[in-house]
Parts: C-alpha cells; structure tokens; sequence
C-alpha cells in the first residue's frame, strides 16, 4: 500500500471533498461565495471540488430563490446536495414482525413497511419476509434496488462484527445463523447486522429520547431484557458484541427467570410468550393478588438488572423501550432503585419511538455507514499521519 504524505493530492482532494459536502448538506442551497465563506477554502477549489461532486450525482443545481429571480442581472448559481442521489433501508427482524424503513441519503424517512411473522417461524421463513417486506416496499416507493447504498439490520441477540449471530434465544434457529451472510445475497451494498438494543439506543440518541445525551443506557424491556448503550456518543458493543445483555443476570441466582418471576401458581409460567404474559399483567389489574405480586416480581427483577447496568456505566439517562414499557409504574419503581444503588442516579424516561425504535437505529447505521464514505473528514485526517 502507498504511503501518504502531507501533501498527498488525492488525501487533500477527499478532505476539500468532505468539507465542502458537509457544507452543503447543512447549508440548504448555498452559492459558491456562501461554501467558500463557510468552508474557508479558496474558491477555485470549491468550484473544483462542486464539478467534480456534480460529476459523482451527488450536487446538483438549484433554482434561485423568489427575491433573487426579481433581481435584475443574473442570479448566482446555487447548489444542493441530492439525497435522492442513492437510498438506505433500516430493517428489524423481531420475535412477531419484521419491518422496514426506507431514506435517501440525507436519513429522512420516505417510506415503510411491516409484515406479521409468527413467534414459531424458522429462520428461513422468517428471513423471506423479510425479503418480502423490502420488496414491497422498494415497489411501493418506486426506487430501484440497485440505488441502495447500504443496510441496516437490528436482530435480537449476541451478533458478531460479521453479522452472525453468536446466541439468539429469542428466535427459532437464530443460533448460529450467518444472518449478514444471508441477507447480503439479496444486495448489492454493504449489509450491517447489529443486535436490536443497540440499534435502538443510537435511535433514541438520534432521533428519540436522548438527542440531548451522549451517554445513556437503552433498555428493550420484555421477557428477556436486553440493553444499548452509548459512552460518549459512541455505541458500546463490549469485545465480544455481548454488552448489555442484563437478561442474563438471573444465570447468578436460582429461582429468579421470567418462568419464575411471572408464575402465578408456583409453577413455571409455560409456555412463557407475550401473549401468556399480558393475562397474567390484566389479571394483576383487575386485583387478583397472586398476579400482582408475580408483576411485582417480574419489575423488581427488571429494575435491579438495570441498576447493575447503571451503576457500571454511570449513564446521564436511562430510556426504557420495549412492550414492557407500557406497563403501569414501571418508571417509578425503577428510579427509586436507581437512587437507592447508585452515586449519581440518572434520569430515567421513556422511549419516545416506540415500535420503530430498532428499525430506526437500523437506518442510522446504514446513514452512518455511507457517511463514512462521504464525510469522513476524520478517518482521512488519521489516515494521512
């Protein structure tokens, strides 16, 4: 491989590059004099760099606006980056359905899908839905799959940097399953796998309740919790890909699974799916005694294991997501354990995507993925030295 130097042209090309499609992509429709202010380069440069941008289909011209086409003379010309110039897809693959949003290249949402998948499905049958689900929703939409630039993937799960799955308990045959391998058949783009707490919590960081935190836990509350967390602003993925699996901590006392936690006959709960669960939460709110104090279980478990999370990584706030999300005081009890264990208690909230929390985080991986390739200023910075 060459070694670059400081002033190696092609480095300095992609530098101008980024700066200048940073400019535009925040600027709106801004003139040569308007980039070369904001950017601080020369303007030979930045009219060197728009044409070759106009070149790759990513600048394109824009129409001058009301108050200068009154002008008298020429208007300047005016640019605009082209979202439109390319498409990502965010995908979550969960025990029930599989949805799907689409974006150009500016991360803005333009269509979406979902498809109902039963919790029994195998992975074969779960993965052509969501073929299915993209399908439809690329002809919907009318873009081509070949514009896409990237995917994103949130699946439950301990999922390696290759996009296999290593442990997937929550759905049939996800064990083992090279699900980026998979799926990237179906693609000519790069195909991101990442567990769906993760890709949740860098929605909510996006998009949800945390926009204003760089440092947050994300818990996906549901039979099994699982957590995202972000340090920094950066995902924190540990070294295995294995961070935040809290739904693991009954593994250090007996007793203390949901089967346990949630029974209300002093048997295991069996079988133990969401929709046995939701009996045993409207039962506690008619009264019944032995449901109230299987939820009572079941929250208390659920607080502690985030406790124990928090007070490992002192998090400035705690958004919790997931069905479980929507029971009754679940916010309340586990504030109060987090100031009974922690030095600093963190604010606790809920999420505010919901359901679109995991496909969201998805889309924002494949966003990220693409600007790496266009903006990354940074990477070619370090690059250079």
């Amino acid at each position: 491989m060459s070694r670059l130097t400081g002033g190696d042209p092609s480095l300095l090309r992609r530098i101008n590059s980024a700066v200048v499609l940073h400019a535009l992509r925040g600027a709106g429709s801004p003139t040569l004099t308007d980039l070369t202010r904001i950017t601080g380069l020369s303007r030979p440069t930045v009219e060197g760099v728009v044409e070759g941008l106009f070149e790759a289909g990513l600048v394109v011209e824009a129409l001058p606006d009301e108050s200068e086409a009154r002008r008298q003379g020429r208007p300047a010309r005016r640019f605009r980056f082209r979202a439109e110039a390319g498409h990502l897809l965010g995908v979550e693959i969960g025990p029930h359905r599989v949805s799907a949003l689409l974006s150009g290249l500016d991360g803005r949402v333009t269509g979406a899908g979902s498809r109902t998948v039963s919790e029994t499905a195998d992975a074969d049958e779960r993965l052509d839905q969501v073929r299915a689900v993209i399908a439809d929703l690329l002809r919907r939409t009318g873009v081509a799959r070949s514009s896409l630039r990237a995917v994103g993937v949130g699946s439950p799960g301990i999922v390696e940097a290759d996009g296999t799955v290593r442990l997937g308990t929550a759905l049939p045959g996800w064990t083992g399953l090279a699900l980026g391998e998979r799926l990237r058949r179906s693609f000519r783009c790069p195909v991101l796998v990442e567990n769906d707490a993760n890709a949740a919590a860098v929605a909510e960081h996006w998009k949800g309740a945390a926009t204003e935190s760089d440092d947050i836990v994300f818990v996906l509350a549901g039979l099994s919790p699982g957590a995202g967390s972000l340090i920094g602003g950066r995902l924190h993925r540990g070294f295995g890909g294995a961070a935040g699996e809290i739904g693991a901590l009954h593994l250090l006392g007996r007793d203390v699974t949901p089967e346990h936690l949630l029974s209300t006959t002093g048997t295991p709960l069996e079988p133990l799916d969401e929709q046995a669960v939701a009996v045993v939460f409207a039962k506690a709110r008619q009264g019944d005694a032995e449901a109230q104090a299987a939820v009572e279980r079941f929250l208390q478990r659920l607080v502690h294991d985030v406790a124990a999370l928090a007070l490992a990584l002192d998090p400035e706030l705690v958004v919790v997501g997931g069905w479980a999300a929507g029971l009754d005081g679940v916010l309340e009890p586990l504030r109060a354990e987090l100031a009974r264990y922690c030095l600093r208690p963190p604010r606790v909230t809920l999420s505010l995507l919901g359901e679109a929390a995991v496909a969201t985080g998805a889309l924002r991986l494949a966003l990220d993925h693409v600007e790496e390739q266009l903006f990354a200023v940074e990477g070619a910075v370090t690059a250079r030295r």
